[in-house]
């Protein structure tokens, strides 16, 4: 009879642990990560994960240096206001297409369902 309690405060403090052991193991990475995930084990490594702070690194200079190409128009290697709204308007029209195209095939889905 004094092994029940036990047995009952022993499962209350196991089951937790293997739903948090459970819930991790089922977080999966984004698809970004899974590019720099090498050993395809689900997790990133501390390398791996080096090498995606790396990726960054250069997509963010990538990503800079084709703006600068595009708004500087004054080739002054940085971009002034006029050129940062200009590149603001742009994402924001980008931004405005891409939400039109979501909703329109949201629109067609639920068409479709009636």
């Amino acid at each position: 009879m004094k092994v029940v309690p036990a047995l009952l405060a022993l499962t209350l403090m196991v089951t937790p642990l293997a739903l948090r052991a459970e819930s991790e193991a089922a977080k999966k990475l984004s698809k970004n990560q899974e590019k720099y995930d090498a050993d395809k084990d689900g997790k990133l490594s501390d390398e791996e994960k080096a090498a995606a702070k790396e990726g960054a690194k250069a997509k963010a200079k990538e990503t800079r240096e084709a703006n600068l190409k595009k708004y500087d128009a004054n080739g002054d290697g940085k971009l002034d206001a006029e050129e940062t709204a200009r590149k603001k308007a742009d994402e924001q029209a980008a931004h405005d297409t891409a939400k039109a195209e979501r909703d329109a095939r949201k629109a067609a889905k639920e068409a479709e369902k009636k």
